[in-house]
This record gives structure tokens, sequence and C-alpha cells, in this order.
């Protein structure tokens, strides 16, 4: 059962980001896991958040879907979580998957502003309206709560069954547009290589490097979240571009194109921070899609596909799925993906940019939570 639980520890991890390109929404870690009633199980379990996470994937009608987590420093010393789960968050926390603080005080708050995203907790925030306007838009702030398949989420603030999110505001966009360092050696958030912390050593190699989250604002100056210091600025933030892959007509993942980093997808990508489809594609779209089947690089603002597979690919302009307008693309050849392109690896294989390639078929979810014991799943009964 021990091996059980860390497998679906691992797998929540790949679902936790300070990344502002991929994050979905935000979540107070310490609130979620001690929502009991999600499952009738002990005072405290990193489970719920795997629970929580499912239910945003429903939600969304989208695989893997990432969380920031905003995490109280007193967690990692938590005795109501097992020795495993409390290595657990400071791996998270050393590797800068989530951010750890002091006193988080109204930093999920802040980073929904600043990111534009929707925030789920059960605390109505009362009397914040005035400074958060957006908290009385639909959708907003969701509170998970039980429901006969699992979490489900009903609005405590504004209406609203479906997390909805928002334009980032004015001071998101300009910190967004800005590299910051933090003063403080091996800075996990700002610190430009990763963490260093005690559990560093134990993050997983096969994750692409995150964005840099937004820094707090104290009194109108960028700020270290973590360690409360003055963050330097390194220059401006570096282009991306983030692309989704769409198999059988369902967004299974989103990915970050950097100008720094090319970034290869097939069924099983040699490089180590390839978009691996492998686990989506059926019998006959595996035997077409080679390893490394494409490659996309971002150069002065253009995303540039190059097929680099033995069958090709082909390119849907503008998106369209009528079979005469598809062009193809041979091994070896590039093509700057226009707007609206896709690129169509095997029929219903699809990549293109994140906003212009929704879901369109029934939902059925890569579950984090799939390798849990029953005995961690445990539902209250209606």
């Amino acid at each position: 059962m021990r091996f059980e639980i860390s497998k679906v520890l691992d797998a929540i991890e790949g679902r936790v980001c300070t990344d502002p390109s991929l994050a979905r929404a935000v979540v107070d870690l310490a609130e979620v896991i001690r929502w009991q009633d999600l499952d009738g199980g002990r005072p405290a379990s990193l489970l719920r958040l795997g629970m929580v996470i499912d239910a945003l994937a429903r939600q969304l009608e989208e695989d893997s879907v990432p969380v920031y987590a905003i995490v109280h420093r007193a967690l990692l010393s938590d005795a109501d979580l097992t020795s495993n789960e409390r290595m657990v968050v400071r791996r998270w926390a050393d590797d800068g998957l989530v951010e750890v603080l002091d006193n988080p005080g109204d930093r999920m708050l802040e980073v929904a502003d600043l990111l534009g995203l929707p925030v789920l907790s059960r605390v109505r925030f009362d009397g914040l309206g005035g400074r958060w306007p957006w908290l009385g838009q639909a959708g907003r702030v969701l509170a998970p709560v039980p429901g006969a398949g699992g979490p489900v989420f009903i609005a405590h603030v504004g209406g609203g069954q479906s997390p909805a999110t928002g334009t980032r505001s004015s001071a998101g966009a300009k910190l967004l547009a800005r590299q910051w360092r933090c003063p403080e050696p091996g800075c996990a958030l700002f610190g430009g290589g990763g963490g260093g912390g005690a559990f560093a050593d134990l993050a997983r190699v096969d994750r692409a490097p995150a964005g840099q989250p937004p820094p707090a604002l104290r009194n109108g100056v960028p700020t270290c979240p973590r360690h409360g210091a003055r963050l330097g600025d390194a220059g401006p933030r570096p282009r991306t571009e983030v692309l989704a892959v769409r198999i059988g007509g369902l967004v299974r993942r989103r990915f970050v194109l950097t100008e720094t980093q090319p970034v290869l997808v097939g069924r099983a990508p040699e490089q180590s921070t390839g978009i691996t489809l492998g686990q989506w594609l059926n019998d006959e779209s595996r035997r077409w899609v080679s390893r490394n089947h494409v490659r996309f690089e971002l150069r002065v603002g253009e995303v540039i596909v190059t097929d680099t597979s033995t069958n090709g690919s082909g390119i849907r302009p503008a998106g369209s799925m009528a079979e005469p307008d598809r062009l193809p693309l041979a091994p070896q050849q590039s093509r700057v993906l226009g707007e609206g392109d896709i690129v169509e690896l095997y029929p219903g294989v699809q990549i293109g940019r994140a906003d212009e390639l929704p879901s369109g078929a029934p939902f059925t979810p890569t579950s984090v939570m799939a390798e849990a014991p029953t005995m961690a799943m445990r539902l209250p009964r209606p």
C-alpha cells in the first residue's frame, strides 16, 4: 500500500507547478489537505490534493491540469501528515514546484489577481471585494465539496459552477515581462538554476524547466514571497508560446516552448524534457508515430515545426479538418506555424497553440488517483 501511495504522490507531483503559463487554478495546500469530508479518512492527507486536481481536470475537460499551490511553512513539519508526505512537500518546495511561505496571508489571492486564475477554496473572502473586485465574477472562486463520483465545485462567491479565468492584472503583466533574481543563495523560485534544498536531489529528472512565478508586491516593490527579499531585475523575460496536444478530440497536455529550448514530441522522445504521447496512442497510431516525430522551436516570435519522423506529418491550415486543405510535412521539412494552424502527426493526433485547440470529445480523464489504495478513496455516503 505504501508503494501505491508513493506512485500517487509522484503522479500528483506532475500536476503542481508555479509556472504562470501552465497553472490553471490556485490552491492553499494547508486548506486542501484537511478537507476530511472528501474521503472520510485521516485528519490530513496529501491525496486530497490529487482528488481536487482530478475534479478540476473533469471540469475543464482536459488532462494533465496543473495547480499553483501555496504552502504554509508549518505544513513541512505537520504531524498529521505521514513522514513520506512531509518529505514529498519539502521536495516540491526545494524544486520550486510550490510556494512555501512563513505567513501566506492573501498570497493566494495576489497570485490569482496577477495571473487571472480561479481560486479553489472554501473560504468566502468576505469583505475583500473592494481590494479584489474579480472575487464577484462567476467561476473565479469555487469550493470543492464531496460529490457522488468525487469532488465537485460549488460557487461560494459570484455564482457559476465552472472555473473561469480572467485577464492578468496590469501589475501582473508588467511583472511577468521581466526576469527576477533573489539575493538569497539557492532560491528555488528566483535563483535561476532550480532549488538547492536537502531534497532537491530527489527531484524527477524528466521535468522541463519552469517559468518564474510572479513576484510578490510589497509596497509596490517586487519581492521574493519565500524569503521576503527585494528582487533584482535580470532583464526581459524570454518569449514563450504555450502549445497543446489533442488526441482523439481531447486536450491531453500543454507545454511551454521557449527561445532557448526546442521541444521534441513523439511516441517516446529521447529528449529528457520531450513530450511523450505513447500513453494516449492506440496500436495503429503507435505504429505510425515515431519516437521523435516533430521538433518545435521558437525563433523571433515564430513557432517553427520540423518533421523528424519516418512517416511524415501534416498541417491543418487555420485548423481546417477538410482533407483537401491538409498540407503534407515531409520528413526533415520545416514550416512556420501560422495562426490557427494545427500539426497532425496522425489522424486525431494533433498539436497547436493552446488557445486555439479546444477539447471536443467525451472526456475520459487520466486520473492522478488511479494508483490510490481503495481505503484512501473512501467516499462519504450521500
